[in-house]
């Protein structure tokens, strides 16, 4: 059985519901930190989104907002202000009271960063300002140029609401799981780092967002997540019966697994594609021509069917098709090694006897890091370099585990591409990934590399204008803009759109998904077996 989009698998009446019982969860990766705006690698989401609440609920079906620590909200026309009205006898798993001045604090650390504790800005929250606590229950925000996408941003796993004392700690510290302190229906009991979370039902929890039938204390007695690397071994322990869910199911897995009566879930991440992003400040690939015929030698198609099921749909744009603003440009990612190969001649491109192209004493070799994050991220990078070579282009693949990764991949010289995606139910999520304040995807000047000269004024203008527009429509129009923009001057070569593939036992009923993927274990419990 195949189950997509995020479906909750909830359809037995009530009084099937077994309560008790610990739910064995094998992640792929260890978390790195637990500040909820770096939630957005997943093994960091899949946690928080267990132990932290959020003020609104983004329905995963629909993706409307909806109420859940706020009871209600309301905005003034030029969304510069916002206020909200919370539930009231919400409390933290220490006691503290989830309440106006927590939800103030919590955002202002979010919006505007902590550099004394090295918290950086989240990236779903646009142009904040300051917050104001009107009464216990009543927080205002107010943003210095408008922030359409903020309602949203307050559904999303990096606006998961923590403690006062969690907020007080350091980047460093939010590593250990046993530091964050949520309003979630489990708490962190305890941790072994990098190997193993162990989370608790928290018995008086009494707040699930609105609309959700269940509203007490979770099925489940607790959850404990271990860190299984192995594709194989992670399978093997769901087969034998010693786990009962697990995340990252290769492709090829998938069919045999469902077919010895194990569930796939494949849910969306609705946000930019898995992409290939050029750095154009490396001289190699700061001519459009080169950047063109790259993008044309590369079959999206043969890659997806070579290595993935039907899962992974082939990129039609630089968002995926489920994504807020999408618009299809299929016909400017057309596979053409002949208009390839001629931009490249046009570029004074010339292969040499060995079938390299040559230019001032240069050859056209490439360098990118595996993203271990990403799935077959590895093999789909092989398979990139077998299509570039075949118009004289060399892409050389360095481990995704380098010492050397991290400041190489901030260094355009060094790395003239990077591996890209990110989540997100919302145009913003493209001003997450290439703006040079935010992800800096392209490495532009003033971002988190090292660029001596790239800048894209037009690109940055469109991006902050999916941030500020207020008009739905027209905002969703500069969404469109800016993914023409992005294919036009050939700055990303999106490959397909990424799920999060999970498998789980028969037994396990009820687990569901947010809009972008990270499963929630709320509403799980495990059938009697």
């Amino acid at each position: 059985m195949a189950v997509a989009l995020g479906v909750t698998l909830s359809a037995s009446p009530a009084w099937a519901v077994v309560q008790g019982g610990t739910l064995i969860y094998l992640e792929q990766q260890a978390h790195t930190t637990l500040y909820p705006p770096s939630g957005g690698f997943y093994p960091n989401g899949g946690i928080l989104n267990q132990i932290t609440d959020k003020l609104t609920y983004q329905n995963p079906q629909t993706l409307e907002i909806e109420p859940w620590i706020a009871q209600s909200w309301s905005s003034n026309a030029d969304k510069t202000e916002y206020t909200f009205t919370l539930r009231p006898g919400v409390s933290f798993s220490d006691g503290t009271p989830l309440d106006a001045n927590a939800v103030a604090r919590n955002f202002d650390t979010y919006g505007l960063g902590n550099k004394q504790q090295k918290l950086p800005v989240s990236e779903v929250i646009n142009n904040y300002d300051h917050s104001e606590v009107i009464d216990p229950l009543t927080v205002k925000f107010y943003f210095k140029r408008p922030s359409p996408g903020f309602l949203q941003g307050t559904a999303t796993i990096g606006s998961g609401l923590v403690a006062l004392s969690t907020l007080a700690l350091s980047y460093e510290q939010l590593g250990d799981a046993r530091n964050i302190i949520g309003s979630g229906p489990f708490v962190v009991s305890d941790e072994k780092l990098g190997r193993e979370v162990t989370l608790s039902v928290r018995k008086d929890y009494r707040w699930g967002p609105a609309k959700l039938a269940q509203q007490g204390r979770a099925n489940l007695d607790g959850i404990k997540v271990i860190v299984t690397a192995e594709d194989s071994v992670r399978i093997g322990a769901l087969q034998a019966g010693q786990a009962d869910f697990i995340r990252q199911i290769q492709a090829y897995d998938e069919k045999p697994t469902r077919d010895r009566g194990f569930i796939i879930y494949a849910a969306p991440t609705r946000g930019v594609n898995d992409s290939l992003a050029f750095r154009p400040d490396n001289p190699l690939v700061s001519d459009l021509r080169v950047r063109q015929a790259l993008l044309h030698a590369t079959d999206g198609k043969q890659i997806v069917e070579t290595l993935f099921s039907p899962n992974y749909p082939q990129a039609r744009s630089v968002v995926a098709s489920s994504a807020a603003g999408f618009i299809d440009l299929s016909d400017r990612l057309n596979f053409d090694p002949a208009l390839a190969n001629r931009l490249l001649d046009e570029a004074g491109w010339k292969k040499g006897a060995d079938g390299l192209r040559e230019k001032d004493g240069k050859k056209l070799r490439l360098t990118v890091y595996e993203s271990l994050p990403q799935p077959q991220n590895k093999a789909v990078l092989q398979l990139v370099s077998q299509q570039w070579r075949n118009v004289g282009a060399s892409l050389n693949i360095l481990a995704g585990d380098a010492g050397s990764k991290v400041a190489d991949n901030l260094d355009p010289q060094k790395t003239p591409l990077a591996v890209i995606e990110v989540g997100r139910a919302d145009p913003d999520v493209i001003k997450s990934q290439f703006f040079p304040t935010n992800r800096d995807g392209l490495l532009q000047q003033g971002g988190s590399g090292k660029s001596s000269r790239f800048s894209d004024d037009r690109l940055n203008a469109l991006l902050l204008g999916i941030a500020a527009e207020v008009d739905a429509a027209k905002r969703l129009q500069i969404a469109g803009d800016a993914q023409r923009y992005l294919l036009e001057q050939a700055y990303v070569i999106p490959i397909f759109e990424e799920p999060q593939v999970f498998a789980g036992a028969p037994y396990l009923k009820g687990v569901s998904f947010e809009a972008v993927g990270r499963p929630s274990f709320y509403g799980a419990w495990l059938e009697k077996h």
